[in-house]
């Protein structure tokens, strides 16, 4: 029962500071004297801890099989993966007002949105492929429980999100939806510099992924 026991706590403290941070009264307290940036780093930093804390209980709970291995089921999650880092890289540090994690949404311009321009949650995208692409590699039953959570917890988040940006931005909201309906399907980026560095940084992180993983997870992801 102890494995079973800290990967329960793990996931009560993953949606704990994915609830309270983020609170009314919490956050703009935070924002007030860490900044606005501050409180996006230092969320994020967070999140990322206890997201490894959550992945590193699910391999020390006892291990139940639900179906078994086979080496094709790895394809699955090292394509995806590939798809998961081009959007971390497009989405990350840019104005998005439609969901959280947004920079600079001050500066949002729906003819040039980027990766908005195809999904208005690109963040929550990139968790849903990466915890559907790791399930079939993975039939145990701590990790069915993880990745079924986490893509349960990204496929249901993004209405919640855009009832309350609705709520908070008001016909603001329709009209920029509007907007990136009837804007160019390819829109010229912002800097073609830009765009380039953040492929770079996708094929980067992609390879950083696949170094690390054996280290991070105890699981060599190569065949």
């Amino acid at each position: 029962m102890t494995g079973w026991g800290e990967f329960i706590l793990a996931f009560t403290v993953f949606f704990l500071s994915h609830s309270f941070p983020v609170r009314p009264p919490v956050r703009p307290w935070l924002v007030a004297r860490l900044g606005s940036r501050g409180f996006t780093l230092g969320y994020s930093v967070l999140s990322l801890a206890v997201l490894g804390w959550v992945i590193a209980a699910a391999g020390r709970a006892p291990y139940v099989e639900l179906w078994g291995y086979a080496p094709w089921q790895n394809h699955l999650p090292m394509v995806a993966m590939g798809v998961v880092c081009l959007i971390l890289a497009a989405a990350i540090w840019r104005p998005n007002p439609f969901s959280f994690g947004g920079a600079q949404n001050d500066q949002f311009d729906p003819k040039r949105a980027g990766i908005v321009r195809y999904m208005r949650h690109p963040l929550l995208v990139a968790l849903a492929l990466w915890a559907f692409a790791h399930l079939a590699p993975n039939g145990d039953l701590a990790h069915v429980i993880l990745f079924g959570i986490f893509a349960g917890f990204a496929l249901m988040g993004m209405p919640l999100i855009t009832r309350r940006k609705k709520r908070q931005l008001g016909q603001t909201w329709y009209d920029w939806d509007a907007a990136l309906k009837s804007a160019t399907l390819a829109p010229r980026p912002l800097s073609w510099s830009g765009a380039v560095a953040r492929l770079a940084v996708g094929i980067g992180l992609y390879a950083a992924l696949l170094a690390a993983h054996p280290w991070l997870f105890g699981v060599n992801p190569l065949p």
